[in-house]
């Protein structure tokens, strides 16, 4: 199963105004490509995308947010399982694509390679809610937890390899977090940014 393809099937059905936050690398890269929008946040480094969705789905809990991650960097920051289980948050979806490898900096094994089981780890956290898919059938029947309530952990076993990167494909990270603030700013009528006094989304 590629990632590509998982991606695909949930670019299909996300909505809108759905919060997608993505970890480092070709998960960035294919999402860019099949659902660019300004309420995607990029790239969260190592460890820190399930807990920036997390964080998200805290401040806007009538919003449905997404974190895809990966299982190098969700292993650096295990305990964001726990937090994430203690507070429950109905309106995040945690997808992982676990290909068994630190892909982006040469293919180095992570610890699922050797047996260690995020599926079993959420569910120990008390994500009730989490699953393991290994191909695409799996994958698509999953997206129904999208319309359900609750918190949902997916962990979907793909292969090493990504799409070919058109030239120029680099974004600016910062002002992707800019755009991404201006959203939220927009769409909730709430302040998020600080490098202005004033929000052209939040005062008349």
């Amino acid at each position: 199963m590629k990632r590509f393809d998982c991606l695909k099937a949930l670019a299909a059905v996300v909505r809108d105004d759905d919060l997608v936050v993505t970890n480092l690398g070709n998960t960035m890269h294919e999402w860019l490509t099949l659902r660019p929008s300004r309420a995607n946040l990029y790239n969260m480094n190592l460890g820190q995308c399930t807990p920036v969705a997390f964080g998200l789905a805290l401040a806007l809990p009538h919003r449905r947010i997404l974190a895809l991650d990966g299982d190098g960097n969700l292993l650096l920051n295990l305990a964001s399982l726990a937090d994430v289980a203690h507070s429950k948050p109905a309106n995040l979806r945690i997808f992982v694509f676990d290909n068994q490898a630190y892909e982006s900096p040469g293919g180095m094994p992570t610890a699922t390679a050797h047996g260690v089981d995020l599926v079993q780890i959420a569910k120990g956290c008390g994500i009730n809610k989490s699953f393991l898919v290994s191909t695409i059938e799996e994958f698509k029947q999953k997206l129904d937890l999208l319309d359900e309530s609750g918190l949902s952990f997916v962990t979907a076993k793909i292969e090493l390899g990504t799409i070919e990167r058109p030239p120029y494909a680099a974004i600016d990270h910062k002002y992707n977090k800019y755009i991404f603030a201006s959203y939220i700013e927009e769409t909730e009528k709430k302040p998020v940014l600080r490098l202005r006094s004033r929000s052209p989304f939040t005062e008349k």
